[in-house]
């Protein structure tokens, strides 16, 4: 039962309504008009379908019919009521929305999506509350019409809705107008069903996706000039119209737009650079191969890493590229060095301070350090007797001083600190010139003056002709040489190129004391400053053995303090064969010179004879050596190891190729400097085996200092070096990072 007091509170609460309702008028009067009133209005909010026919209101009425429900306030009932018809009439739309996603894809075509923007606004239109209700119910309606929209959009319409905006992108090739021409004003129906806030990522993915595919189509492989100004340019002119669209379509004028496009400009500007800096990255090493003809991708890069974090991805990128490519067996050497040299130009153009280059070429560094030609391909570009014809220097860098590793100036007023990304081993005043980078690769230059000797001696002795020509042009090798090593490492190059001009001037007046040694012209060498010869006991046999005589008499007589030892092996000899029916002349090396002698005796020898009158030889030097007389089709082998001599003239018989690749399967002898090398190996290396077994992992300087102590060591740290990599080639110790160790022996 209810109290008197609740009875009083309720019927007070009813007067109330029915006062609000009534509008004070007499009877009920006032309540039937709102009634009236409130019929009209909620008919005409109710959702409309598109394909009934368009029913015509007296907008009068209407608006007198929300004045009525307002002054009641009933209006919050009525838009509860409204929106909840939205939702109950939202499948219409989604029926729309089916039969259009199904056509999109069955066709893929960017048109539908297009059409079906257009039928959503449609429906947007014709549900909108009319203006007079205010702004609070307009934005609303407008909410919870997105609401329903984006809960029922398929994960295909997102496919279908970036395909609308690429196609709207001027395409690649730069010449016909966009695939698709949007319907005016579509940009402000995206906004106005929401699309662009709730799809931003989406339109943003379709300009960066379009800029990249620009980039890769336009600068690939075009390295031979500057394409970033270009792609500058085509942002400007091409992507920010279609960005303004987008994001700046309500500016009023141009100022207002360029503030809008300031932060989104920046970033489509900032993948633009990135972009090209990833494209510039992958092609480095061919760029670095086709410089200096690539220098402007060069340039580009230089710019885009100035805006893009992408060092140290350029680092591992290059780095790897060059384990692919470049360190492995099958390179050659110089091909290694000159890839080498072009990656020290190019990367000081891309990074002038080196932090780039110094963490790019260490590996490389390292891995020529481990091939035992490095040195000798250097010496062989500094003395322009490189056989590929392709120097790794530069004849136009002026020869300067190798550039010494000085300590930093703190109080330098110009210095400047190392940058942020520099390693803790990594030094500003790095060499600059390409010789002193090279050099740098090994600890000393002693190596390089070790091996710019044997390869001098081996240019000078392959002078034959007496050309004093070729001498001089030896000589101004050495002066441009001394410049960069300095004059006291050079001066046994000075007295072997001395030792040249003497020989020459010595058989000069041994030819005009004696005629019968005319044929005879020796080079006559100092054994104390030329490096170690190739020895080899071959006696000359018949008149050769008598030209030597007479001409050893001859200079003993012009010099009684020196006495000449004869290297036969390493000479040429001209010859000119009488035979019954004919004249052989032919120029060999003195073992054929010598066993062909030997054939003026008898016509018929055997190999080991033969071996037997000329000295210490070995089978597969002397077959080679007849052989050549066999090609020559002066002797011919009669039997197994016997040969003849055809002083009538037979057909060339064809020559035995198996016995021949036997001879040239036998192992090569040592080289001279590999024999010095390993003689004193045998001097010292017990006092080094010492020193790694109780110290491993030492440094050659370490040793170097530590054999100071023993009685009669006089080498210097490069001939250490020279000695640990013999040792090192006969597996006796490693060297990791400049550490020497034992290696455990079986």
């Amino acid at each position: 039962m209810a109290t008197e007091a609740l009875r009083s509170q309720v019927a007070a609460k009813w007067q109330d309504a029915f006062a609000r309702l009534n509008r004070d008028e007499p009877g009920i009067s006032g309540l039937m008009s709102f009634s009236q009133a409130w019929s009209l209005a909620t008919e005409f909010l109710r959702p409309k379908n598109l394909s009934e026919p368009v029913k015509t209101y007296n907008l009068e009425l209407v608006r007198h019919a929300f004045d009525v429900v307002s002054q009641c306030r009933r209006l919050p009932v009525m838009l509860e009521s409204f929106l909840d018809n939205i939702r109950q009439h939202f499948g219409l739309i989604h029926l729309d929305i089916d039969t259009f996603m199904v056509e999109y894809e069955q066709s893929d075509d960017p048109h539908v999506i297009s059409r079906l923007v257009l039928r959503l606004m449609e429906w947007y239109t014709l549900w909108q509350p009319i203006t007079e209700l205010g702004l609070t119910i307009r934005s609303a309606y407008t909410l919870n019409f997105q609401t329903h929209l984006f809960a029922i959009l398929s994960p295909t319409f997102v496919k279908g809705f970036k395909d609308l905006c690429a196609a709207t992108l001027p395409p690649l090739d730069g010449g016909a107008p966009p695939a698709i021409a949007l319907p005016e004003g579509i940009w402000d129906i995206f906004e106005t069903l929401g699309l662009l806030d709730r799809y931003e990522n989406v339109i943003a993915s379709v300009g960066y996706e379009h800029i990249e595919k620009y980039v890769i189509a336009n600068c690939t492989d075009k390295w031979d000039v500057a394409v970033l100004p270009g792609l500058k340019s085509w942002m400007s002119e091409k992507i920010v119209p279609w960005m303004l669209m987008m994001y700046a379509k309500e500016a009023s004028n141009k100022d207002d737009a360029l503030a809008v496009m300031a932060s989104v400009g920046s970033r489509f500007d900032f993948h633009m650079t990135k972009t090209l800096c990833d494209l510039r990255t992958r092609e480095l090493f061919d760029i670095i191969i086709n410089f200096p003809e690539s220098t402007p991708a060069l340039e580009d890069l230089k710019e885009c890493l100035q805006r893009v974090d992408q060092r140290s991805t350029l680092v591992r990128s290059l780095r790897k590229a060059n384990r692919r490519r470049l360190l492995h067996p099958g390179a050659d050497t110089t091909l290694i060095l000159t890839q080498y040299v072009a990656t020290i130009k190019c990367l000081r153009i891309v990074d002038p301070p080196g932090v780039l280059l110094y963490k790019v070429a260490d590996p490389i560094r390292r891995y020529l350090r481990e091939r035992p030609d490095t040195i000798r391909c250097i010496v062989s570009n500094l003395v322009g007797d490189d056989e590929s014809g392709d120097s790794i220097i530069d004849d136009n860098e002026p020869p300067q001083p190798l550039h010494q590793v000085e300590i930093e100036d703190y109080s330098d007023p110009n210095w400047d600190p190392e940058p942020l990304d520099a390693g803790p081993d990594f030094r500003a005043n790095k060499p600059s010139d390409v010789i002193s980078t090279l050099v740098s690769i090994y600890d000393s230059k002693d190596l390089f003056v070790k091996e710019l000797q044997v390869l001098l001696a081996q240019r000078l002795l392959a002078i034959t002709d007496g050309s004093t020509e070729k001498v001089e042009r030896e000589r101004r090798n050495i002066e441009i040489l001394k410049i960069r090593f300095g004059d006291a490492a050079l001066q046994v190059c000075e007295v072997m190129l001395k030792d040249m001009t003497d020989s020459k001037r010595i058989d000069t007046h041994v030819q005009s004391q004696n005629e019968s040694v005319q044929v005879v012209h020796p080079t006559i060498i100092s054994r104390q400053f030329w490096p170690m010869l190739e020895t080899n006991e071959l006696n000359m046999p018949g008149q050769f053995k008598t030209f030597q005589d007479a001409y050893a008499k001859e200079f003993s007589t012009f010099k009684p303090d020196k006495k000449l030892r004869w290297l036969p092996h390493l000479g040429t000899v001209q010859l000119h064969l009488e035979l019954q029916d004919r004249t052989v002349e032919v120029e060999v090396p003195p073992l054929e010179a010598a066993f062909i002698e030997l054939f003026s005796e008898k016509n018929t020898w055997t190999i080991e004879e033969l071996m037997e009158r000329v000295g210490k030889v070995s089978k597969s030097a002397a077959l080679k050596a007849l052989l050549t007389w066999v090609d020559h089709g002066v002797l011919k082998e009669n039997r197994e190891n016997g040969f003849v001599l055809l002083e009538v003239a037979e057909a060339v018989a064809q020559r035995d190729r198996t016995r021949l690749a036997v001879a040239e399967q036998e192992e090569p002898s040592a080289t001279p400097e590999q024999q010095q090398q390993s003689q004193q190996m045998m001097v010292y290396w017990k006092y080094i085996q010492g020193m790694l077994t109780n110290l491993p992992n030492m440094t050659v300087e370490r040793i170097h200092s530590m054999l100071g102590f023993v009685e009669g060591y006089n080498l210097t740290v490069g001939q250490l070096h020279s000695l640990m990599d013999a040792a090192r080639r006969e597996k006796l110790v490693d060297v990791k990072e400049g550490l020497w160790r034992l290696l455990p022996q079986q």
